[in-house]
């Protein structure tokens, strides 16, 4: 069974990208950070490789997507609050970020998302799991 998970990201300009996210308040391995790629910690088992695009080729023989022009993944990460939500998002676009759908309130689950400076699409999402409705 798997213990953690590594997301990796073809990003256009690597010094930005780690700039953006440092904005949102995600720090960086130093033991995997190079001119080539960097691992953003987004929790204790959680993982973003931010890669440059020749390095990220390096390891798929398959072409590399257009996050400005098409969907290849929707990143979901949860927060503490509905508040921290919007904290979160505010903060993206302040960074140079764009929100890309309106917020959604479910009830028990409230979501708002941002598409960052390469166009990945993250969902940030705050869930009251016992206001769940019962099946």
């Amino acid at each position: 069974m798997a213990t953690k998970i590594f997301v990796n990201l073809p990003v256009n300009d690597l010094k930005k990208s780690v700039d953006f996210f440092t904005t949102l308040g995600f720090s960086f391995n130093p033991q995997f950070t190079d001119d080539k790629a960097t691992c953003m910690i987004i929790s204790e088992n959680i993982f973003a490789m931010l890669l440059t695009k020749p390095f990220f080729k390096t390891f798929t023989k398959k072409e590399i997507v257009d996050a400005q022009k098409g969907t290849e993944v929707l990143i979901a990460l949860d927060a503490e609050s509905r508040a921290k939500v919007e904290e979160m998002v505010k903060a993206a676009v302040a960074a140079g970020g764009s929100t890309y759908m309106p917020p959604q309130d479910h009830g028990w689950m409230y979501q708002h998302s941002f598409a960052d400076l390469d166009g990945y699409q993250w969902e940030i999402l705050y869930m009251d799991e016992s206001a769940i409705p019962k099946a």
